[in-house]
């Protein structure tokens, strides 16, 4: 049944990245799954079977995960993906936010199962039947676990814009403006409680706490780059679906910076330098 698992494939790893966060991990789960449909005969629902063995393997590392995530080296983030170059390609335009940077950082204050029920619903819309025999509970506790779920994302959920040229000229500018040194010109283009996130896991020098505010901001943008002494090459793209500026070193990839942009202004960076997070990212 080769064949017939590979309709799923790209359904079931958007899944497991939305789910864990990390193409990687994504990848690993996705080929368990394989393993265990080799072994079964006669599955009368394959999309409903397979979405549960993927749900309920993600929901288990998760669990398992979090001791790891607890003493993790300041923030975590999840793996970047260059969605055009991944099994996401074909997505439709308007799952886009679900996985985005931001929305994917909001998932991980959800529980695992709160998580697992508000994306197979929100996101690849499953009925609460369905939920229930996915997850093997009522399809009461579903609408519960999904109301919490909405109900805790409801003003949190951040804005997102789908104006890329726009957005591709603001970043341009806040290059521009850390490499010639123009303080007020990153001001200017953050907004005011802008909030910037690094995650270097203990591997490579990034802030350990949130730094939050537009002129805090702009000084450590600043900071970094007169301290930094790599020799870097600046690219522009959209990771996430979201414009991002790409660095590397000697042609492999030393970090991925993703903006989000709300009413005009960069809302959000969340830079990821950690090495084993940025595996999915082409070299040059």
């Amino acid at each position: 049944m080769p064949g017939e698992f590979d309709q799923h494939r790209p359904m079931l790893f958007a899944l497991a990245y939305r789910m864990l966060g990390s193409a990687s991990d994504a990848e690993d789960i996705v080929q368990e799954a394989w393993l265990r449909w080799e072994r079964t005969n006669n599955v009368e629902r394959p999309r409903s079977w397979l979405a549960s063995v993927v749900s309920n393997l993600c929901i288990d590392q998760l669990k398992s995960a979090r001791s790891r995530r607890e003493q993790y080296v300041g923030p975590w983030l999840p793996e970047p993906l260059v969605i055009d170059q991944s099994p996401l390609a074909d997505e439709k335009t308007e799952l886009a936010e679900s996985v985005s940077m931001a929305f994917l950082v909001l998932l991980e204050s959800l529980s695992p199962l709160e998580r697992a029920v508000f994306l197979l619903r929100e996101v690849f819309d499953y009925d609460y039947a369905e939920l229930a025999q996915i997850l093997g509970r009522s399809e009461e506790s579903c609408r519960q676990l999904l109301s919490r779920a909405r109900s805790y994302l409801k003003d949190k959920r951040p804005r997102f814009e789908t104006n890329e040229q726009e957005q591709q000229q603001i970043v341009g500018r806040f290059l521009q403006a850390a490499m010639s040194g123009d303080l007020k010109g990153l001001e200017s283009l953050l907004a005011q409680n802008a909030v910037a996130l690094s995650d270097g896991g203990g591997k490579r020098h990034a802030a350990r706490v949130p730094v939050i505010g537009a002129a805090k901001i702009a000084k450590f943008v600043l900071g970094i780059a007169r301290v930094n002494t790599e020799e870097l090459e600046y690219r522009f793209g959209r990771v996430n679906h979201q414009p991002a500026l790409l660095l590397y070193s000697k042609g492999e990839p030393y970090s991925v910076q993703m903006f989000s942009i709300e009413n005009g202004k960069i809302a959000r960076i969340h830079s990821v330098l950690n090495p084993d997070k940025l595996r999915a990212i082409p070299s040059l």
